[in-house]
């Protein structure tokens, strides 16, 4: 029987990367995404000719309804779970005092909440199966940036979310995160901005979507560790 794998936002950017690495890994998918209708489905089609049975799970996760509706879903189309990757992400450039409620709330039920509802839906099926949880968080939850405030507190939170979790699964379910650096830039982001990040590594490089899917797979592989948190971003969190 094939494993089966969940990513949150797994249709574009680094988590279509994930979909594809799980899938050439022998991974059916169970897909979630928001807005990215037409990248999912187009997605989906590539992979089921590649031999793999994908689902799509469409919704909102800040919504805590969408989460639930989407556990029914898999669970009426899948009897086991062997890796979730909560890798769904909003990321707003908002300063500290300029915040409000709707957006805080927003980006804190996108990047924190929705990563402790998704383990509760789906611990049973994680314990069955002896699975994994691989939280992706971000360096600016290391080395948080006051123009991105409330997104570095959110994966701030995730990384300790991931040792709690880590604990509260054991030792059945293994739990860690991936915390990138600069891999894909914004779509608002320059070249002169990015050129400015790169220069913030201590290799001289962006970090690419292979680096994220390679720390994947070494945690997936590597049956001793559990509750920690690898930072991909070249080394800018210490420069």
């Amino acid at each position: 029987m094939s494993r089966v794998a969940l990513i949150t936002g797994g249709a574009v950017r680094v988590g279509r990367a994930i979909s594809i690495a799980l899938a050439r890994q022998g991974y059916d998918l169970a897909i979630s995404y928001n807005s990215s209708d037409k990248p999912a489905k187009d997605l989906q089609n590539s992979l089921r000719q590649e031999g793999r049975e994908i689902l799509l799970l469409e919704g909102d996760l800040s919504c805590p309804v969408t989460i639930e509706n989407m556990a029914a879903t898999f669970q009426k189309n899948f009897s086991q779970l062997d890796l979730l990757v909560n890798n769904a992400a909003n990321f707003f450039s908002t300063s500290l005092l300029e915040t409000n409620c709707d957006e805080w709330d927003e980006v804190m039920a996108v990047n924190l909440r929705a990563p402790h509802l998704l383990v509760k839906e789906f611990a049973h099926l994680l314990t069955k199966s002896s699975g994994s949880v691989i939280n992706i968080s971000d360096h600016l939850g290391i080395k948080p940036r006051s123009s991105y405030a409330h997104h570095s507190i959110a994966k701030a939170g995730l990384i300790h979310l991931t040792r709690i979790q880590a604990m509260v699964l054991a030792p059945h379910v293994r739990v860690n995160a991936i915390a990138p650096g600069l891999v894909l830039p914004p779509e608002d982001m320059d070249d002169e901005k990015y050129k400015q990040e790169v220069s913030n590594t201590l290799i001289d490089r962006a970090g690419t979507v292979d680096d994220v899917t390679q720390a994947m797979t070494f945690l997936l592989n590597s049956p001793n560790i559990t509750g920690q948190t690898i930072v991909v971003d070249g080394g800018s969190t210490i420069s």
